[in-house]
């Protein structure tokens, strides 16, 4: 999925990530949270979200406010990883400059030694988050241009959907 933050200037980002979860209270990711996006979800934490499927013709976007998940989720998820990808959640100073792929590849021998054959543990800066929604809109691909847009808001009582203009 597309997940888009928005910095402390107001500057948008956006970027791909992984969809861990799905459930009745929203949309699971998880990620580094010294990285660009974490920085900007402690800032302002606010995200909207897009799944896109051009070959389906459909689209959903999804607005809301954003929580950290509960740390038995991300320890739970963390032992699922594949252990390469937790070493390198360790060596890598995600989103930070580095002067070349080199220092890259030696932070990782670093903490692959460190790990040895043990354990490779949680980072304590390293985490879920779950995407609150609070609006979610569905778009249907129509070959004349006149999209089919429904789009859900929630509100006190629940869901209120209306039908949008393409």
């Amino acid at each position: 999925m597309t997940l888009a933050t928005v910095g402390s200037d107001g500057s948008p980002s956006a970027r791909i990530v992984l969809l861990r979860a799905l459930d009745e209270r929203g949309f699971v990711f998880f990620s580094n949270r010294a990285s660009r996006k974490g920085r900007e979800l402690t800032t302002n934490p606010r995200a909207a979200l897009v799944f896109h499927w051009w070959e389906l013709g459909r689209q959903v976007r999804v607005e809301g406010l954003v929580e950290e998940v509960e740390q038995a989720d991300s320890d739970a998820y963390w032992r699922a990883r594949p252990r390469p990808s937790r070493i390198a959640a360790w060596a890598s100073p995600q989103s930070r400059p580095i002067a070349s792929r080199r220092v890259l590849d030696d932070l990782y021998a670093e903490a692959e030694a460190q790990f040895g054959d043990g354990d490779v543990p949680l980072p304590p800066f390293w985490g879920g988050y779950r995407v609150l929604p609070e609006t979610v809109e569905l778009w249907l691909h129509r070959d004349n241009r006149l999209h089919d847009r429904l789009r859900y808001t929630r509100d006190d009582v629940g869901w209120r959907g209306e039908r949008l203009a393409p």
